[in-house]
């Protein structure tokens, strides 16, 4: 009795192998889109009027001759799925392992930071009532710009060149799993076009003198087309290229 109530249920451990560890949501968003047609689908049959036994005569076909196929291969997405999952997470193990040990001390302190912020935030709100939203805002943004400004700097000269090889690294190795070349065709351009605008809202505010815009640095689109060039992107075969502020790959 106490060795059947130790056992996980049958159906909770096969659920639990069905998930997915990196790319959940790549299934969550598979049945979010599927639900929607379903439903959009059943509407307009609902609605086709003098049309409907003709869409149901073709919907019994499409059953009939699709139904045997579909139960023979409606779990290989899901399989495709795992298996790119299982690389993912091999990278990630990966990328761990060399990740250099100040690196992770860093995101340490990043992290102690932000557990420090409840408390920061009720300072501020004292100050803010003592003197009001602005004048608090202006004073607190000054300070902090006067304190970070140098270790930000130094932060970023010593781990970009860091962050560089990183990122090639870890585009190489990405360009062997399946299907990511495709993928990449959408993502950079797409990626690259909202960079861009957010250079554009960045540079809008600091012209107009926000002092918001001088913390927000502005991303460097040609110097990362220039890496990715140069490193994993050429290797690869591709090329990335800035035309008018859209990148794009090139075989």
């Amino acid at each position: 009795m106490a060795d059947a109530a130790a056992k996980p249920p049958t159906d909770a451990v096969a659920e639990d192998e069905r998930k997915l560890k990196y790319l959940d949501f790549v299934q969550v968003t598979a049945i979010y889109v599927i639900v929607c047609f379903s439903t959009l689908y059943e509407y307009a049959k609902g609605n086709s009027g003098p049309l409907k036994p003709g869409v149901e005569a073709v919907e019994t076909t499409v059953k009939t001759v699709i139904g045997p196929i579909y139960e023979k291969f409606h779990d290989v997405p899901f399989d495709l799925l795992k298996f790119v999952d299982f690389k993912v997470e091999d990278l990630m193990n990966e990328v761990d392992r060399h990740v250099p040990y100040l690196l992770k001390q860093t995101s340490c302190q990043a992290l102690l930071l932000a557990q420090k912020a409840p408390e920061l935030a009720r300072d501020l709100a004292g100050e803010v009532q003592r003197d009001g939203l602005v004048d608090t805002a202006s004073s607190v943004a000054k300070a902090l710009y006067k304190k970070y400004e140098p270790t930000a700097k130094e932060l970023y000269e010593k781990y970009e060149p860091l962050a560089e090889k990183n990122a090639v690294s870890a585009w190489r190795s990405l360009n062997r799993l399946p299907l990511f070349p495709q993928v990449a065709q959408i993502l950079v351009p797409t990626a690259a076009y909202w960079s861009e605008k957010y250079n554009q809202a960045v540079a809008y505010a600091s012209e107009r003198g926000y002092a918001a815009a001088y913390y927000f640095p502005i991303i460097p689109l040609e110097r990362i087309a220039k890496v990715f060039e140069g490193g994993a992107a050429a290797e690869n075969g591709h090329s990335v290229s800035i035309n008018d502020g859209s990148v794009t790959l090139a075989q």
